[in-house]
Formats: C-alpha cells, structure tokens, sequence
C-alpha cells in the first residue's frame, strides 16, 4: 500500500479517535446531500404542475412505484454498507473490495431484471392503480423513460453506500449535489423548451432525471473504483459471488422492506383523515412534506451511524458502537429543541408557503405545533434502525419501524378519529412517535451492553477472518 493510501485510510478510519468530530465529518456532508435529493422531486412537481392537472396526476401515480424502486435501493445499499463496513473493521480490505464489487453486480443485475419487467408493464399496471385517458398517455411517455435510466439511480445509490461505509461522506454528498443541480437546471428547459431544445412536456421532466442520473453514475463509479479503490474490476468465483449476495441479500430485504413501511403509515392514515375533509387532507399533505425536511438531520445521522457502528462492530470495538449512539440520540434531542422553535416561531409561515388556502395552512400549522414536541422519537428510532442494519441485524431495524407504524402510529390515529378531531389525530401521531422512541432506544442501549459483556468478536467476524 503506497503511503498516500494509508494516509486516506488513516483520515477515513472511524474505530480510533474522538466520536463526536467522526459523526459531524460523515453527518454534516449528508445534510446537503440530502438536501439537495429532496431538493429534485419539489421542482419536478413544481414544474410539471405548470403543464397541467392531467400531467400533475400522472406524476403522482408514479410516486408508489417510484418509492418502492428507491426502497428497493436504499436496502441494497445498507446491505452492501453493512458488510463491508464491517469486514474493514475486522482489517480484511480484500475482502470488503469483494463484498463491494459483488454489491454493484448484484445491483446491477437486480435492477437490469426489475426495470424491464417495470418497462412492459406500465400500462397494466398503472390502470390497475385507477389510470386512464390523458393521465394515463402521459404516465406511460413519463414511465418509458424513467424505467430506461433506473440502472444509472440504483447503482450509484449502493456506490454511494459503499462509498460511505469506508468513512467518506463528502464525495456522496458532493455527488448527490451535483446530480441535483443538473437536474434541477435541466427540467425547466426540457418541459418547456429553450433555443434549439423543444418543449418535451413530461418526457423532458424524465429526460432531465435521466441525465442527471448518468452524471451520478459515472461520479459514483469513478470515486468507487478509483479514489477509494474499494472496487475489483474483476469476475468473481462464482460460490464467492453468491456468498457476497447472501449477506447482501440478508440485510438488504428487511433494510427495503423497512424503508417503505413509513410512506405506508403516511397513506393509511392519510386515508384515515380523509373523513374529515379535503382541506385536512390537503394540510396533512403541506405538513408532513415540511415535517420531512425538518428531519433532514435526523437522516443525516442515521446515514452516518451505519459506517461507525458497522466498522467498530468488525473491529471489536463495541463501546465505541455505544458511544456514538449516545451521542446521536442526545444530537436527535437537541436538534429537536431548534425544530420546536422553529414551528412554534415560523410554523404559520412555512405552511402558508406551501398551502392552497388559509385553512389548509391553519390545519397544516395545528400538526407541526403539535407533532414538533415528538420528532425526537422518530429520530431515534431511524438512527437505531440504520445502527442494527449495519451490525446485521436488519430485522430488528424492521421491526422498529413496524412497531412505530403499525402497534401505535396507524392504531392511535384511527382510534382518535373515532371519537375526536382532528387535532387528537395529530396528537395520536405525537404519542406513537414519543413511545415508540423511548421504547426503541432503550432496547436498543440495553442489548449493546450486553453484547458489550461478551469478549469476543461476532460470529460472522470469525467466518469472515477464516474465509
């Protein structure tokens, strides 16, 4: 290893040296990251919604599907994390270049499969789902394309895991950035034309994505394979490539299936204020859209927690494991205090920005002063989760998930809009969120310190070191 590599791997490594300053260089890079991806669906809707109502709703058709596919790559993306944080914790690169490699490939291949069937389903599919006459003529122009560029949004996604679980959250950040911008810049000009470009209505919104995605693509590979050299451009033996999907594999589907249970909840009970009203259900809308972004940190944390945990984890290292998730919860606390100010000084403003009419901006300011007090539970419970994927234990983090959404979440709400307002729906939604925080947080500080107790690597360490 040439002295340059090991000053990188010195710089990136997370199982020596001060937690907090680790958290804050992986964590803080991510808030833009994310940012800036939250930042691309806002101005594609922005934009689209000048075409039409019929162009509107097509796009919102797509959202299910499209969700669903970003699940799908967020669980490949933690699995691959997960292993290969922890095998360079355990100080086995070999075999975390392998693990990665294999990652891509099985992304790659995963995604090949998935968006040609995608492709040649849409139109039964989306009329399945209610589509018909214009909206569907343009689901279909907008789908065509997006099914196409789904290979350049997955693999960079679970580059970018891979990225990040070898300590560098700067170039994810970056990378994610730059797609942003790009296509931020381009959708305008692709829908409405501009100079020797024509107006390409919805198709150009997916053109615009598609380029954006090929930027993405080409970065995350180079920074993969050349910067941080975690990439084999080799074929692999084959039993090793379907090991590697394996302990994919075992992360990934739980990982995915947890990722998507959160928009489920948001549906269900979106169905179930539905009773009180179109405005409701407009404010339900504007609230829980500022509510994502007030979580943006609490994101960013659960991004930066996998590496630290997975990487300290391999290394034997278990205080470290609970130390940094100690700080992350007391960060989720105090970050939550700044929300707290912020929607009780700005909440009227910020709903007003995005709403219809003023009762929907009235009704949308009632959940954010009311569901303020509570995020804290949430951003405990996404940070716990991302902590047990990256220790292989996906199906814990499920779990969580499920529990927050459907023990408390979905059966308060529905049991408050029985008997009250719908100001006891959002304070059912604070209850299922401040108890299922506490709950899982304290589970999951009780069973680190007792693994703490043990004195021996985990039993996949001591597969992974004899392999």
């Amino acid at each position: 290893m040439t002295e340059a590599s090991e000053k990188k791997e010195a710089k990136n490594s997370l199982v020596d040296g001060p937690i907090l300053p680790i958290i804050s260089r992986l964590a803080i890079p991510m808030v833009f990251g994310i940012v800036a991806v939250f930042s691309i669906s806002l101005v594609d809707t922005y934009f689209v919604g000048k075409l039409g109502t019929a162009q509107l709703a097509a796009l919102s058709f797509t959202f299910p599907v499209t969700m669903a596919i970003a699940s799908l790559s967020s669980g490949l993306g933690a699995g691959a994390s997960s292993v290969v944080s922890r095998a360079i914790g355990a100080d086995n690169r070999s075999h975390a270049k392998r693990l990665s490699t294999d990652s891509l490939l099985l992304a790659s291949i995963l995604v090949v499969l998935i968006s040609a069937i995608g492709y040649v389903t849409i139109t039964p599919l989306f009329t399945l789902l209610g589509a018909s006459g214009d909206v569907l003529k343009y689901i279909i122009q907008y789908m065509e394309i997006w099914y196409i560029s789904m290979p350049f949004l997955v693999i960079p996604i679970v580059a970018n895991a891979i990225i990040r679980s070898v300590g560098n959250a700067l170039w994810p950040s970056i990378i994610m950035f730059f797609a942003a911008a790009v296509n931020i810049a381009l959708t305008p000009i692709m829908i409405f034309g501009f100079g020797p470009i024509p107006a390409l209505n919805i198709e150009g919104a997916a053109i615009s994505t598609m380029i954006a995605r090929i930027v993405t693509f080409a970065l995350a590979l180079y920074v993969a394979i050349y910067r941080e050299k975690i990439i084999q451009v080799c074929k692999p033996e084959y039993q090793v490539f379907i090991d590697s999907c394996k302990s994919v594999l075992k992360i990934a589907l739980p990982a995915g299936a947890g990722s998507v249970i959160n928009p489920i909840g948001i549906g269900i009970v979106t169905a179930i204020i539905a009773g009180y009203g179109d405005d409701t259900v407009a404010a339900f809308g504007v609230a829980t859209r500022i509510e994502s972004f007030a979580c943006i940190p609490m994101l960013a944390l659960s991004a930066s927690i996998g590496p630290i945990a997975g990487q300290n984890w391999g290394a034997g290292n278990k205080h470290r494991v609970i130390q940094a998730l100690k700080y992350c919860y007391l960060i989720c606390v105090l970050w939550s205090l700044v929300i707290i100010a912020l929607f009780y000084g700005f909440a009227d403003v910020f709903s007003s920005l995005l709403a219809s009419s003023e009762s929907v901006a009235s009704k949308s300011t009632d959940y954010l002063y009311i569901v303020a007090v509570s995020l804290v539970g949430y951003g405990w419970i996404i940070v716990s989760s991302a902590a047990f994927n990256s220790l292989g234990k996906s199906v814990t983090g499920l779990n969580y998930y499920a529990v927050r959404t459907f023990a408390l979440y979905v059966p308060l709400s529905l049991a408050a809009s029985i008997w009250f307002d719908e100001k006891w729906v959002y304070i059912a939604i604070a209850i299922a969120n401040l108890v299922s925080g506490f709950l899982v947080a304290g589970y999951t500080l009780l069973w680190l310190k007792k693994a703490k107790q043990e004195d021996c690597h985990p039993d996949w360490t001591l597969n992974l070191l004899s392999s």
